[in-house]
């Protein structure tokens, strides 16, 4: 059987793989990030399926890509960057160039520095950009055609100063992402413009570059040139946007669903769809569940060519290891992360039309046989393996299919398991023959737990985050801060945070950081070190929260939420207990100003509704008076600060972590609960509703 697999004639056959990050990138020839992949850069399913594409996803926002997006009005890149050096071939390079075994080998080691070459934040010196072949290695420069030399040169200088494209300064980028940044913005037309490239600016600039270093042209494609951002859901209602927030954030809590914004309707080629509808093998690659593939499939025309293609074996890659926030928490067990049978249940919970017709086949690998000592170690990371739960993956209508899809030499050398790109490639070929033979695409029967959800199309009016990111700039810039740190810090701080709206800022003029001998403010409610100063509009934090950047963050946050409420008090006071209250009872009442003069982003209704959900109660007499009545030692957020608190908690639990502990008794399900507590987690559940709804107004679907 196995002469038969590796003699297999799979030359002609058409592959279509989809997906984002190291696990596409690696499965297609090696994880080009790795400092020894130019010892063996020549393997994978670009050796075996040279009629070859590749759809990645677009929506990454982080490092080098993140500051990218800040500046340029551009979808992610950076997954591009890997996949040009994966996806590199033997024969084009020694076509290209004219080169034996040997030299081909030295140029691959010249491009995988150049790429993966990243410069240390805050660097504006541009010299290597302009001439990459600096970061290489002096024994190994005169190993790189001139020619090469002379385009990568010139992209560089596009982008430094005087060469006629965006200025981006070096610090903390990756210099391939320069130098492809460069390689499609000289296709866009006018420089300075805030129009984004579309897919023939893209597609060129990809071009460009990849067949200088001997990528076969026409085989990696975007899966949309139009800018968006993920925006993702999580199953207590908190909806929050950007792909590397689920990283930083724990939440505790299973995502519930996943959705993209997007500046316009989201383009997708026709080379792209054409290929889906004409492929043999369609092959959702290893990697993030939630930000690798899904958005991919939030694109209407991209789900409908899959669907539209009955011949093709269409195959899912399972990961191997749960991805803390992300895949750590299932949805129809909250005390473990996911089996292989979640994953497949996730895309029938996010996907138009759920999981029918996407796959056929769930790719697992086998870890029966998995040293103790390798397990235990990655436990100590917080990783579990994502089993495969035959029977439940049956029951859903997909095949399960185990295999050694890692590396074995990896894992004795280094105790780590990662994809092997040859047993990926070896354990595809396999499952072609088997569907040759058996015809994996035969009908079984689904039984699946949940029913698919009909899902909006993607907002298609969402600003452009390089737009988002000038105009805080623009905003903070006239306003008074202490330091020009601490502006920097919020400008960054809101960066992050992206779910704040640009009119929350409007209710402050300024930030000071507060020396303790002038921290004037009671602690009778709480020993938060920030907050919003109604009568000079000022957001203060005491000095020691400026000791620990995420301390100062935290209060910042609350700071500013606090400041949405403006001036909405005309006066707070205690009613005395002999003022007609029982004994051991107290009363707080606040009472409103006249909406004119409160400077309030929320409208009347907004705010008397938020005040009931803070479970101050109107006074039959006076509509504009609210109170509550507590037992003497009874505790009480005022509704100010609880808004502040939970403006920072919705935003990041890292930050708003006081309030972890309150709004826990969402985790906890419905049915679990006595009464009282059930009362009280539906009025969470309400708080949380109207953050969502009012406050960030992403709404509901």
């Amino acid at each position: 059987m196995a002469d038969e697999i590796y003699s297999f004639e799979c030359r002609a056959k058409r592959i279509v793989t989809f997906g984002g990050g190291t696990g596409l990138s690696t499965v297609i020839g090696g994880n080009s990030q790795l400092d020894d992949w130019p010892e063996n850069p020549f393997i994978g399913l670009k050796q075996d399926f040279p009629l070859l594409d590749v759809v990645v996803c677009t929506t990454d926002d982080g490092g080098s890509t993140g500051l990218l997006l800040q500046e340029l009005p551009m979808i992610g890149i950076g997954d591009f960057r890997k996949l040009l050096l994966s996806l590199i071939l033997h024969k084009n390079l020694q076509k290209l160039h004219g080169l034996d075994d040997v030299l081909t080998r030295q140029i691959i080691r010249v491009i995988h520095c150049i790429f993966n070459h990243r410069f240390p934040s805050g660097c504006r010196n541009f010299q290597h950009v302009v001439n990459p072949l600096l970061v290489v290695p002096r024994h190994l420069r005169k190993y790189c055609p001139k020619d090469l030399a002379d385009l990568l040169s010139s992209f560089g200088r596009y982008v430094s100063p005087g060469g006629g494209g965006p200025v981006i300064a070096p610090g903390g980028h990756c210099l391939g992402n320069l130098l492809l940044t460069a390689a499609i913005f000289q296709f866009n037309g006018k420089t300075g413009s805030n129009r984004h490239p579309g897919m023939d600016a893209i597609e060129k600039g990809i071009e460009a570059l990849a067949q200088a270093i001997g990528v076969t042209p026409g085989c990696l494609h975007p899966a949309t040139p139009t800018p968006g951002q993920l925006v993702l859901r999580y199953s207590n209602g908190v909806a929050v946007r950007g792909q590397r927030k689920s990283a930083i954030t724990r939440r505790l809590m299973p995502i519930d669903r996943v959705s993209v914004e997007c500046c316009e309707v989201p383009r997708v080629s026709e080379v792209v769809c054409r290929a889906i509808r004409e492929a043999d093998l369609i092959l959702f690659a290893p990697g993030s569940l939630y930000t690798s593939i899904m958005p991919i499939l939030q694109i209407p025309p991209i789900v409908q060519a899959i669907r539209e293609n009955h011949k093709a074996l269409k195959i899912l890659g399972a990961n191997f290891w749960i991805q803390e926030g992300e895949t750590d928490i299932s949805r129809r067990s909250r005390d473990r992360g996911f089996r292989v049978s979640d994953l497949v249940e996730a895309y029938d919970h996010n996907i138009a039309g759920g999981s029918e017709g996407l796959f056929d086949v769930v790719l697992s690998a086998n870890l029966e046989h998995m040293p103790g000592s390798v397990l235990r170690n990655y436990a100590l990371e917080g990783k579990s393996p994502i089993y495969l739960d035959r029977s439940s993956v049956e029951s859903l209508g997909v095949l399960p299919v185990e295999a050694t899809i890692y590396s074995r030499e990896r894992l004795n050398s280094a105790g780590v398991i990662h994809h092997d790109p040859q047993k990926f490639a070896l354990a595809v070929r396999a499952l072609l023959i088997a569907h040759q033979r058996l015809n994996l695409k035969q009908e079984r029967g689904s039984l699946r737990r949940f029913s698919p959800r009909l899902m909006k199309p993607p907002r298609a009016d969402a600003p452009l985050l390089c737009t988002y990111y000038k105009q805080i700039g623009a905003i903070l810039a006239e306003k008074r801060f202490s330091s020009k740190t601490l502006r920097n810090t919020m400008h960054e701080m809101i960066w992050e945070n992206r779910d704040i709206r640009i009119d929350h800022l409007k209710y402050f003029c300024g930030a000071r950081i507060v020396p303790a001998s002038r921290w004037t403010r009671s602690k009778e409610w709480d020993n938060v070190l920030g907050y919003y100063d109604p009568e000079d509009r000022i957001l203060k934090v005491h000095e020691h929260a400026n000791l620990d950047p995420e301390r100062l963050r935290d209060n910042l946050l609350t700071a500013l939420g606090e400041s949405l409420l403006g001036r909405y008090l005309k006066s707070r006071h205690w009613v005395n207990p002999e003022d007609g209250l029982h004994w051991g009872a107290r009363r707080y009442e606040i009472r409103l100003r006249p909406v004119q003069d409160r400077a309030c982003f929320l409208d009347d209704g907004a705010l008397r509704a938020y005040l009931r959900l803070a479970r101050m109660l109107p006074c039959p007499h006076d509509l504009n008076t609210f109170g509550i009545t507590l037992n003497d030692r009874e505790g009480f957020l005022p509704p100010g600060l609880l808004f502040g608190l939970l403006y920072a908690w919705y935003l990041n639990n890292a930050y708003g972590g006081i309030m972890e502990y309150e709004m826990s008794l969402l985790r906890w399900p419905p049915d679990k609960l006595i009464p009282h507590q059930l009362e009280e987690r539906n009025r969470k559940q309400a708080l949380v509703r109207f953050f969502r709804n009012v406050v960030f107004q992403h709404g509901d679907e």
